[in-house]
């Protein structure tokens, strides 16, 4: 509900772009960031503005190459997007951000119900998406094969 306090709660007027990190939201997020590797020169890149690009993109859907010139170069952002799916730490905020947020909710970290419908339930008795696409995509077969396949050339 809108109420004073709540309007002042998630008002983001103050903030570069809406879809940047207040200092609570970042509080939440940055424990959960693996720190740099050993060796190597240290990390130069600003981490809270690797995870507002990040969410720039996400939020406006932009394309790598339109990032504003104030957050951190494309080829970064993506290194680190890149590098955070295939180790798992977006996953692990993900996880770790939605069991905070039911808990808010006051409901248990992990759901207890789910919810399925009728044509979930009928594509699953029939063997799910193998037979769906199998329907649903033609039979390819060679010329050779065909009937209509000729190996001597027609007359124009």
């Amino acid at each position: 509900m809108w109420t004073n306090e709540n309007r002042g709660r998630y008002d983001r007027s103050g903030l570069r772009y809406p879809s940047d990190l207040t200092n609570d939201e970042w509080n939440l997020v940055e424990c959960l960031i693996p720190p740099g590797k050993r060796g190597g020169d240290k990390r130069t890149v600003i981490i809270r503005e690797v995870v507002n690009g990040l969410m720039y993109i996400l939020s406006t859907g932009c394309q790598w190459r339109a990032v504003p010139k104030d957050l951190p170069p494309r080829s970064t952002l993506y290194d680190y997007f890149d590098l955070w799916s295939w180790d798992g730490t977006l996953n692990r905020i993900h996880h770790e951000l939605y069991m905070k947020c039911r808990e808010a909710a006051s409901k248990d970290a992990s759901p207890t119900a789910a919810v399925i419908d009728s044509q979930s339930v009928k594509s699953a008795e029939k063997g799910g998406l193998r037979l769906i696409r199998r329907v649903t995509t033609r039979e390819r077969r060679s010329r050779a094969r065909s009937g209509t396949f000729s190996s001597i050339r027609k007359a124009c």
